[in-house]
């Protein structure tokens, strides 16, 4: 159910297992890269953190290479970009990874043309799910109705012996699992209110378009707006603004452009003077985080959730697409693994398990913004210990190479959290000052560090010799 990221990546992975697979998509696919509305999201900036180019190298070998191809910008961080957080700019040192922030639309478009070129994979276009099949100890399919507006028209059934609801943050599958008799989910709730607004521009020539190739500032507890320009693949910017519960951007042209002087510096302000818009803003606000707890105690055989129908992550942070991809991963070793039989059950906690991080660095980041709400907002004491040790490392990372990269490293799904206590950064949080930073947004990347990133690297089997740290 969903032919979005998610849904075509679980599909590449059942399809080395199974007769036939389908995927029902209530849109109809573009015929290129273009924004569809089933992505309500889509036009907002997207990013390919660095474990996610790990997982979808894994699953479709080359399509790094591809993206590049295409033109996605391969962006290094920190050296490629002016980054701002928690009043602190950071030193430009040589990159401990890389993201792509090419537009979603290209992305999927560059996933669907691969994994539907599989002749057992086909599509059900333009039909809604509004059901499922079977009882409270196995789902058998799905009801399905054409998306021809007759409300009143019988669904008709697509019997299957898996489905996997890859359907997004509005999935309807608890309240579906329910009405035949099965126990729905216990959902676990973080919500900060926060909204934002993205806008295209091409920038003035010159900008934007050499050693430095976008900006950002982080929002969190002292800044509570955030924004900044990432790069697209045909030479334009996205700009993105945000804010909290109550203080929304607006999608006024004007009012867009003076809300952006409220980052708390200058910089993406008057680059934007300069600009020329070429899209009007658009707003989105459905940013909490939001966690289905599937394997407590268990769906019934035959359904898997998976994507944002498993848990959905606030967008700011990025992880969605890393983490569907993740998640086909974990599914192809749930399914592949020659020591277990790969019972639902088994299938569903190995999904759940790949979103795990990106969980704890969403809900744990938003537990601290004022004004968050929600089932999940009390970590418990384990947390509130690990507060005071990752806030130091937050006060470390903007100027310290060592304690940067293991920073980034587990913010982009690299390395797991246990990288932040490695001898050389636990000895850098623990015992040292934080190192100076800039006092004014660096114009430049500074030379190569020795030592900055050996401790954290990844290698991309694409990515450019040059790129690659480990």
């Amino acid at each position: 159910m969903g032919g979005s990221l998610a849904g075509l990546l679980a599909a590449h992975v059942l399809a080395g297992h199974a007769d036939r697979v389908t995927i029902v998509e209530r849109d109809r696919f573009p015929g290129g890269a273009e924004p569809r509305s089933g992505v309500p999201q889509g036009r907002h900036p997207h990013v390919l953190l660095q474990g996610g180019q790990v997982a979808m190298e894994a699953l479709l070998p080359g399509f790094l290479a591809e993206l590049r191809e295409a033109g996605a910008p391969w962006v290094g961080m920190p050296s490629d970009m002016v980054l701002w957080q928690a009043g602190r700019w950071f030193r430009r040192v040589s990159a401990s990874t890389h993201i792509y922030t090419g537009s979603r639309a290209q992305l999927e478009e560059l996933v669907r043309r691969r994994v539907l070129a599989n002749p057992l994979i086909g599509t059900v276009e333009g039909a809604d799910v509004v059901g499922l099949l079977g009882d409270a100890s196995r789902v058998r399919g799905v009801l399905l109705r054409e998306r021809s507006g007759d409300t009143r028209a019988e669904p008709r059934a697509l019997e299957a012996d898996l489905v996997v609801d890859a359907s997004g943050t509005g999935t309807k599958a608890p309240q579906w699992l329910a009405a035949i008799g099965a126990a729905a989910p216990h959902e676990e709730t973080l919500d900060t209110g926060l909204a934002y607004a993205s806008r295209v521009y091409r920038g003035p020539k010159g900008v934007l378009d050499g050693a430095t190739v976008g900006y950002y500032v982080y929002p969190g507890p002292s800044q509570l707006h955030g924004g900044g320009a990432l790069p697209l693949e045909d030479g334009t910017h996205l700009v993105i603004v945000s804010g909290l519960r109550g203080d929304a951007p607006p999608t006024d042209d004007d009012e867009f452009v003076t809300y952006a002087k409220r980052l708390g510096h200058p910089l993406l302000d008057r680059w934007m003077d300069e600009a020329e818009p070429l899209s009007p803003p658009f707003g989105y606000r459905r940013t909490a985080n939001v966690r289905r707890r599937y394997d407590l105690p268990g769906p019934p055989a035959g359904f898997l959730a998976t994507g944002d129908a498993l848990c959905a992550f606030n967008p700011i942070y990025g992880q969605g697409m890393a983490v569907a991809a993740m998640s086909a991963v974990a599914l192809r070793d749930a399914l592949a693994d020659p020591h277990r039989t790969p019972t639902t059950r088994r299938a569903q906690r190995a999904l759940l398990a790949a979103s795990r991080q990106a969980w704890d660095i969403s809900a744990g980041a938003d537990r601290k913004m004022p004004g968050a709400l929600g089932s999940a907002l009390d970590g418990g004491p384990a947390d509130r210990v690990a507060d005071w040790y990752l806030r130091r490392v937050q006060e470390r990372a903007p100027g310290d190479p060592v304690v940067g990269g293991a920073f980034r490293a587990v913010l982009t799904l690299a390395r797991p959290v246990s990288a932040l206590f490695a001898p050389p950064v636990a000895r850098a949080v623990l015992f040292a000052r934080p190192a100076p930073t800039p006092t004014e947004p660096p114009a430049a990347p500074e030379g190569p560090e020795v030592g900055s990133s050996n401790l954290v690297g990844v290698c991309l089997p694409s990515a450019p010799a040059s790129g690659c740290t480990a």
